[in-house]
């Protein structure tokens, strides 16, 4: 077998022979990643503003217990999908960007790998954003320095710096984060009890809301801002310690996202309730009256975007770019990171384009719920969880160009999505899988994949 030079022999290479940031799409042997490192690390890579804004968008559709139970379901189903689409990371040691080579093709692989870095980049430069913005109001509160434009460009390059020490990186920031974050969420959210508790039980709690459309149009709307994740959830698993089995794996991923989820997006619904501002900065800053718990609040703001930016926003598309370009990690951060420049991401955080926040988390749902199901059904049905390392490695193997039958179920599971748009993710799940299942038994283009 004839392999590029990029490939050859991948099943030897180790992190233990690699510089720190230099990630590999190679199969990975070293496991730095023990349970509670995991643990932490999505903890705080889940801390997400965009969670703040879709609760804070349910104001006056649902009450506080229908919120609190929407959460719970969506985390819930997060939680499982991560685990069963992490599997094959786990289990092999591959990044999203070689498991979806056996569904897609080498060359059809670039349309998930587009589909999953388009939203990484927009949050990327939305989250940087309101980083910046908490640490101007904490110049201007300090120091009387006021200038978000520089503080935007700063924390950016803040960022691509700490991003190119990759998953070695990543890991003491997030264990570090996380007790921080999870304890200033607990304070936030007392202390926006503490303040508006009146005006809560009026506007949020004694009110009907409803069970019915909105509701589970909320449950995806939580899930959806997660929906990116579980798409290439094995960028994160192949770094996780072989020991550690499913079961366990769907508890630290409910465990780690549901309190962070939770806080955040209660602490939206409750302060936009009492106070009609859908501002991050500005909510989070009103619920605090001491100077010196304000300044913390807002470093716990600028921090928290750090350490979701660098774990879900920059790894996916940097592994996206090395593939298609044949870059090193370490430039592909750095692009990831001037790219968010161009999302333009003070346009994004007016209170108009608020309002389109949940849209933008449906529209991309939409694309993302049937890539899903079809490695789903790729990796569980059509390969009973056996990958061969060997054709995912090599360029002009059965896997080579495009394997249609993907991209028909793709495109078929978009289109229901977007007519059942306020439940995209869930009902593009079985259209998609069912027709991915079909075409590769019976589409003759299909079978050199299924083989």
């Amino acid at each position: 077998m004839t392999m590029s030079p990029e490939y050859e022999t991948p099943h030897v290479e180790t992190l233990d022979h690699k510089a720190i940031g230099e990630e590999s799409l190679a199969p990975q042997k070293t496991r730095i990643m023990d349970p509670i490192s995991y643990l932490f690390a999505w903890l705080g890579g889940c801390v997400s503003i965009g969670t703040f804004t879709v609760g804070s968008g349910l104001v006056g559709t649902l009450n506080l217990l229908q919120v609190f139970i929407a959460i719970a379901i969506g985390c819930s189903v997060i939680g499982l999908a991560l685990m069963i689409n992490g599997q094959a990371g786990h289990k092999y040691g591959i990044p999203f960007m070689v498991q979806a080579r056996s569904a897609f093709g080498f060359t059809g692989t670039r349309i998930p790998a587009l589909v999953r870095s388009v939203p990484a980049i927009v949050w990327f430069g939305f989250q940087s954003w309101i980083g910046a913005g908490a640490l101007n109001l904490v110049s201007a509160t300090m120091f009387g320095f006021d200038n978000i434009v520089v503080f935007f460009i700063g924390f950016q390059f803040l960022q691509i710096g700490l991003s190119v020490l990759g998953f070695h990186g990543i890991k003491w920031l997030e264990n570090i984060g996380s007790v921080f974050i999870i304890g200033s969420l607990i304070y936030m959210f007392f202390s926006v009890i503490n303040k508006y508790g009146d005006v809560i039980m009026t506007n949020l709690v004694n009110v009907e809301g409803t069970w019915g459309a909105p509701f589970w149009g909320a449950t995806m709307l939580f899930l959806g801002i997660y929906s990116t994740m579980m798409l290439n959830v094995s960028d994160y698993s192949r770094e996780l310690r072989k020991t550690v089995g499913p079961v366990r794996q769907a508890v630290i991923y409910a465990n780690s996202i549901f309190p962070a989820t939770l806080f955040m997006g209660l602490i939206g619904l409750m302060v936009s309730g009492a106070t009609g501002e859908v501002d991050p900065i500005k909510v989070f800053s009103s619920a605090v009256d001491n100077k010196v718990l304000l300044v913390v609040t807002l470093l716990f703001i600028a921090f928290a975007q750090v350490t979701t930016n660098i774990l879900n926003n920059v790894v996916p598309p940097a592994y996206a770019l090395m593939d298609v370009f044949k870059l090193k990690f370490k430039t592909s951060a750095i692009l990831v990171g001037l790219l968010a420049f161009c999302t333009f991401p003070w346009e994004l955080v007016k209170d108009e384009s608020a309002a389109g926040l949940g849209v933008f988390i449906q529209t991309y749902s939409a694309f993302l719920g049937p890539i899903f199901a079809i490695l789903v059904v790729d990796y569980f049905v059509l390969r009973r969880q056996t990958l061969d390392l060997d054709k995912l490695y090599d360029p002009e193997g059965p896997y080579k160009g495009i394997n249609w039958a993907a991209i028909v179920a793709m495109v078929i599971g978009v289109v229901v999505a977007l007519i059942f748009s306020g439940i995209s993710w869930y009902a593009s799940l079985i259209p998609a899988g069912v027709t991915y299942w079909l075409l590769m038994k019976y589409l003759p283009s299909a079978q050199r994949f299924a083989d």
